[in-house]
């Protein structure tokens, strides 16, 4: 890991913006920030913010979410959990507390806001990011994103084959809440998938 990145992780991890008396919304426990990353990844995959089960577990995607994760993407944990193979990156580091209904808040702007843009270009080696849901999708396609998130996926071609570097590639969340979206367009498992997973083997195990 290089001494840049190397610093950069050190200072997310004492990160205490959320918490400060000053904030307008502190944050409801203690930061947790859960991020893994690794100068030699050439995947990325970016999502939400983590959940309860990850919060406590310090390991993103150590819920139902992270199982569906890694068999859209044809991986098994050691894999996934390689930062030298595929950084995860969310766009809220730290649990953001629940609703009043019991769902999990948004992520956090200030993640992103703070931290997002030095640790992308820290990464000089990414040649894929997997924008995993609505915040992640606006974050990084910014103007390119549809209006909602399945045209955003639906036109997932558009972004693959874009001469950016790194590319992207929407997902939706691979959350049990999204069962009926992904039985609804059955494309999305017949063609985005098979992309999805040659995307893994060509750049985590070639």
């Amino acid at each position: 890991m290089s001494r840049k990145l190397n610093s950069l992780l050190k200072d997310i991890r004492s990160c205490q913006i959320c918490a400060e008396p000053a904030n307008p919304k502190p944050l409801p426990h203690e930061p947790r920030p859960v991020l893994r990353v690794a100068t030699g990844a050439r995947l990325c995959i970016c999502g939400q913010a983590p959940g309860t089960r990850v919060h406590k577990s310090g390991k993103p995607f150590t819920d139902p979410s992270g199982v569906r994760l890694r068999d859209w993407m044809g991986v098994d944990e050691d894999l996934f959990y390689d930062p030298s193979k595929i950084a995860i990156i969310p766009m809220g580091f730290c649990f953001p507390g629940l609703d009043s209904k019991g769902g999990d808040l948004p992520p956090r702007k200030e993640c992103a806001r703070t931290w997002h843009g030095d640790l992308f270009s820290a990464l000089d080696n990414l040649e894929l990011i997997l924008v995993v849901g609505m915040y992640a999708q606006k974050w990084h396609l910014r103007e390119r994103a549809k209006r909602n998130l399945t045209e955003t996926v639906r036109a997932w071609r558009d972004y693959t084959n874009a001469s950016d570097n790194p590319r992207f590639l929407p997902l939706p969340h691979p959350s049990w809440r999204n069962n009926h979206w992904i039985k609804k367009h059955e494309w999305f498992e017949s063609e985005l998938i098979p992309y999805l997973r040659g995307e893994v083997t060509r750049l985590c195990r070639d």
